[in-house]
């Protein structure tokens, strides 16, 4: 018996719910949620991202609540002791996001069409590569999580960088879960780098190229001074679900493409 009663607390699972045509098992979302637009229209509100009352959560009667790794640690344990089922997800890399999608699709009785999803998703990636393999040059590029620190992209970004036909300036750090452990205690080491592109996803509010052209010693990066500098929306990348690979994806092979035909 698959689960009908679920409490997405990250946009992710939501937005594979409704790939999988499981949104009718979904019963409340992160207020979060990005992905589809309609989903927060259609579905109660029930919490933020690392924090949530309890009580909200259980009043749309959940019989299992989908969860997103530690930072969401002190919520699950709540749930927990409140009796109800929890099954918490950790995916940070490509594979991680693949695996994700066909638990989630056994979970709900829709075993096939998450594989269907995840050949889908395979496919994209493959295609990418392919692409990439014509590039002529794989520009370097820095991709910038956070500005107030510094912060490097996280591993499922760096290893699509890589797909579309770039080298992850920080590819080495990349592999660190937690934000904090990817700050850039020098900001003059992206510098001495010398990434070919830059592009700011800062998580939950609108990249400033300007920022970047103003800082001590940038003005002499590649990409600062080609004008290099390009953003992709939280929403399209950070979240590790289907849309890093259908969105971000597409938009680091444009960026890409946009770089070398200048190069």
């Amino acid at each position: 018996m698959s689960y009908r009663r679920i409490a997405c607390l990250s946009t992710e699972a939501v937005e594979t719910l409704y790939l999988l045509g499981a949104e009718n098992c979904i019963a409340g979302i992160s207020g979060f949620t990005a992905r589809p637009a309609r989903a927060r229209k259609e579905k109660p509100k029930v919490s933020g991202f690392s924090s949530a009352k309890i009580d909200r959560i259980l009043a749309v009667e959940p019989d299992l609540v989908i969860a997103f790794s530690d930072l969401q640690a002190e919520i699950v344990r709540d749930l927990v002791r409140a009796g109800v089922e929890v099954h918490v997800f950790n995916q940070r890399d490509l594979a991680g996001i693949l695996r994700m999608i066909r638990a989630l699709a056994a979970l709900v009785g829709r075993a096939e069409k998450g594989e269907h999803l995840v050949v889908d998703l395979q496919t994209r990636l493959q295609m990418a590569r392919s692409r990439a393999g014509a590039l002529a040059q794989r520009p370097r590029v820095y991709f910038e999580e956070w500005n107030d620190p510094l912060i490097s992209g996280i591993r499922w970004v760096s290893e699509l960088i890589e797909v579309a036909g770039g080298v992850d300036c920080f590819a080495e750090e990349s592999r660190r879960q937690a934000a904090r452990e990817r700050i850039i205690a020098d900001p003059a080491e992206v510098i001495r780098r010398a990434p070919d592109i830059i592009i700011g996803s800062w998580c939950g509010k609108k990249f400033r190229p300007e920022q970047l052209r103003a800082r001590p010693g940038w003005v002499a990066v590649p990409a600062v001074r080609d004008g290099q500098l390009h953003e992709i929306k939280s929403a399209d990348i950070l979240s590790p679900g289907p849309a890093a690979i259908t969105e971000g994806l597409a938009r680091i092979e444009r960026v890409i493409a946009n770089w070398a035909v200048r190069a």
